[in-house]
């Protein structure tokens, strides 16, 4: 990387030694904004042949396809444009963390109303500025209106935006840099991903061996509800008076909530509903995500509580519930309750076998979860590095004429 950072020094000063001047996006590019054509009309949506972006696609990162083609009708029912190959588009709104993210188009296609696309002039390279962009997903969320998920980026903030315009052939080979290091990445993260799901399906097949598992002599383990192997099973209850988000004054027993790790953590309180070593599950929304909780603790809302008593370990019982998942009736949102899963019926080996099935199961469960030392570890360093090199070579001395 020292040699690239050379050449990249060499050419900023030969072509722009007192600096890179920053301009907004506006004087380098036309910025767009797309529609959608009515829903309720089915000859827009049918047959269609013009590729049709939403928001959700920014994700691609490189947009070869849209999932919807929309019919010409449709295209001219409504005030989306076409724009060509190469443009950039924007998210300018969208669930979750989509505001802000950034795709760079293979073919001329159009977008819904939730997208702004940049068409470059001859002295912006497109590659460039898609790459200039991905940096700045946390400035832009940040100039977005409002707050939280609500906010919102509009035209004018993307036009007004300033970006460093190096000349082009800095800008070229910045792109030959990051392009082919991103090329590499993808290459690699498709293999890490690949043996990342091949241990998961290793853990699912064990899990399910070892855990519908048979004795010696080929017979099944006894079956018991988790009624008959559980000291109590209790849903979460409201949020208690007593509550603080840190620990003080005595509050220290954790409140946890329906969530995963990390997001399930709602604060203290200075009253213990479960006393003893339990697993919990979430009943809805990250429902069927379980944890082992080996301290007092109190559980709120969606979360479901499950204490085993002396003929069940308790990782055996963390473990077997990762296997299942119980629906709504009905077609409704899915959902655990606590009669239902007092019904679950559970095959109970002695309590050595139980030991020997978690010690198995663990290091599977460790090599696919844990981000510290597992597979997942490696994905996010290979995305880190593309960051930090994107940053090194995005960041210029600005000129001040």
């Amino acid at each position: 990387m020292g040699k690239v950072q050379s050449k990249i020094e060499k050419l900023i000063t030969e072509t722009c030694p007192n600096g890179v001047e920053y301009k907004t996006i506006g004087e380098y590019a036309e910025c767009y904004a797309g529609a959608t054509p009515r829903t309720g009309v089915v000859e827009y949506w049918s047959n269609g042949t013009v590729p049709w972006m939403s928001s959700g696609e920014v994700n691609k990162e490189i947009v070869y396809d849209t999932e919807v083609k929309i019919s010409k009708a449709g295209f001219e029912s409504c005030s989306t444009k076409l724009i060509p190959e190469n443009s950039v588009v924007v998210a300018l709104a969208g669930q979750g963390k989509t505001r802000g993210m950034v795709a760079v188009t293979r073919i001329p296609l159009c977008t819904n109303q939730s997208l702004c696309s940049i068409t470059p002039d001859k002295f912006l390279n497109s590659d460039f500025l898609y790459h200039f962009l991905k940096s700045q997903y946390q400035e832009l969320r940040k100039i977005s209106s409002g707050d939280g998920t609500r906010g919102g980026l509009n035209l004018k903030m993307i036009k007004s935006y300033k970006i460093p315009v190096p000349p082009l052939t800095v800008q070229e080979e910045i792109v030959r840099i990051l392009n082919t290091f991103s090329e590499l990445e993808a290459e690699l993260e498709a293999e890490l991903e690949a043996e990342l799901e091949a241990r998961k399906k290793q853990y699912e097949y064990y899990r399910s061996e070892l855990l519908t598992t048979v004795d010696s002599n080929g017979d099944d383990y006894e079956l018991m509800t988790l009624e008959a192997v559980a000291d109590e099973i209790i849903a979460g209850g409201d949020r208690p008076q007593v509550f603080s988000k840190e620990k003080i004054n005595g509050l220290t027993i954790p409140v946890y909530a329906n969530g995963t790790l990390g997001r399930d953590l709602q604060g203290f309180t200075d009253r213990a509903r479960v006393v003893k070593p339990s697993v919990t599950i979430s009943a809805r929304g990250t429902i069927g995500y379980a944890a082992v909780r080996q301290e007092p603790f109190l559980p709120i809302g969606r979360l479901i509580s499950i204490t085993p008593n002396s003929k069940l370990n308790i990782n055996y019982l963390y473990h077997f519930t990762t296997l299942f998942v119980i629906k709504g009736d009905d077609g409704g949102i899915p959902q655990l309750t606590v009669p239902s899963l007092k019904k679950v019926q559970i095959h109970i080996p002695p309590l050595a076998e139980q030991e020997r099935i978690v010690s198995i199961l663990d290091k599977f469960d460790t090599l696919v979860n844990d981000l510290s030392i597992g597979l997942p570890a490696e994905l996010l360093a290979r995305r880190s590095q593309y960051e930090y090199y994107r940053g090194k070579l995005l960041t210029f001395k600005e000129y001040v004429g």
